[in-house]
């Protein structure tokens, strides 16, 4: 199924749309705000859709079906492209290795762009035993003691790399499931020096115009250690790996209450922030909608990468990803959701007044500090972000549109009720 402009035409008339949006339009530049570059800036803004999201997901439990998922690679690009049409979002297609393994190159590179779609950062699994394999992976892969199995995993993420170049993609993510669940069950700090060691050879692997996102997390499937448990430990690792290398934040991936504002902060600063995972948690990594639950600590975390990317020109461009997991709700639907939420939260922090802020911030008057950044968070910036999709051509309403469309139905007449989607 794929969606055409047109389809969208017709939908897309609302007597109230741009009425809404001269009145904030006129409220704005009164207090000196460029809407129309504003709204480019959310027009251009793009976050990848992994293709393990587009499925329903699961826990140790059990995993509820959602009909029509898509079964191949090649409709998994054809629900992004879905989303892309709508959203004008999601230009981008993050896959996962074995998973995603393409048959014909060619043809899936022809497909993801007869949809607008890009090849983003490309994941590696090293986390899950596969049948072809000599080695297991159950007590570790990039940080073995069992060399056989170090390079088997090294061995993978080039396989890897070697993948994402024919689909046109530029960067690597590498997250690791290794760890210990017991005190004393292996060494901290050969552990961490194994995992380096792998790390710069995979790095060594890299094609000149790559990257190499290392991402970290402080439990799961672990329990007492990861490997690479904070941002730090990454930090460390790519520094060791080289300029080309950079940490990547997942919002899901800290302890409760952590400061990911400045953490993505400290991270741009250096130069060493590369990518961005976007999910929302109540206890740990839930993987659940974005902004669902702590919808001002995301803006929050907006603001500061909004004043990294204004103010840090040593650090890289920002590969955006949604990460999560949906579990009750209908995948292209959650991912919408997402997909709104995340231009909000980005409309929001681009209205921060920084030199109000930076004042207020030298005259110490913290109450002053909260109101600039408050006034911004208050202000309802759906307009904005409407007016930015319609200039690409999206839907006003993309939820609305994508059940008045029959989408979900759509696609179960296409592939039936009880298929699964690969990788799941």
């Amino acid at each position: 199924m794929q969606l055409q402009k047109s389809h969208l035409q017709a939908l897309n008339t609302s007597p109230h749309h741009a009425r809404d949006y001269d009145h904030l339009a006129d409220r704005l530049t009164a207090r000196g705000v460029a809407v129309e570059a504003l709204v480019a800036d959310l027009a251009a803004f793009q976050v990848a859709i992994p293709s393990w999201a587009l499925g329903a997901g699961g826990t140790r439990f059990g995993r509820f079906s959602f009909h029509g998922e898509p079964g191949s690679l090649e409709q998994k690009i054809e629900d992004v492209g879905l989303l892309h049409a709508l959203t004008q979002t999601a230009g981008a297609i993050s896959l996962h290795i074995p998973w995603d393994t393409p048959t014909d190159y060619a043809a899936v590179r022809e497909l993801a762009a007869a949809h607008s779609l890009v090849f983003d950062a490309i994941n590696s699994n090293t986390f899950q035993d596969q049948p072809d394999a000599t080695y297991s992976y159950k007590h570790g892969s990039l940080s073995s003691t069992d060399e056989g199995v170090r390079q088997q995993a090294i061995a993978h993420n080039l396989e890897v790399i070697d993948i994402g170049e024919k689909l046109g993609s530029t960067s690597l993510t590498v997250w690791l499931a290794d760890g210990t669940t017991f005190p004393g069950q292996r060494d901290f700090q050969r552990s961490l020096l194994q995992t380096e060691d792998s790390l710069k050879q995979i790095y060594a692997g890299l094609p000149t115009d790559w990257k190499l996102f290392i991402e970290y997390k402080p439990y799961e499937p672990n329990f007492y250690s990861t490997v690479i448990q904070d941002w730090g430990t990454s930090f460390m690792l790519a520094t060791a790996c080289g300029e080309r290398a950079y940490t990547l934040v997942d919002l899901g991936h800290h302890l409760p209450n952590s400061n990911i504002e400045q953490i993505v902060s400290t991270l741009m600063l250096k130069g060493k922030l590369g990518g961005f995972h976007f999910n929302d948690s109540k206890y740990g990594d839930d993987d659940l909608t974005v902004g669902s639950i702590k919808p001002y600590a995301l803006f929050l975390i907006f603001n500061e990468l909004v004043y990294g990317m204004r103010n840090n020109p040593q650090n890289p461009p920002l590969a955006w990803m949604i990460d999560a997991s949906h579990n009750i709700k209908d995948p292209l639907e959650d991912l919408i959701q997402s997909l709104e939420a995340i231009q909000i939260a980005y409309a929001k922090a681009l209205l921060v007044d920084q030199d109000r802020l930076a004042a207020a911030q030298h005259d110490h008057d913290v109450v002053e500090c909260q109101e600039v950044l408050q006034d911004a968070y208050r202000t309802d910036v759906r307009p904005l972000v409407q007016r930015a999709r319609l200039s690409r051509g999206g839907a006003l309403h993309p939820l609305q549109a994508y059940r008045t469309l029959g989408v979900r139905d759509q696609l179960i007449r296409e592939r039936g009720k009880f298929t699964v989607a690969t990788g799941l």
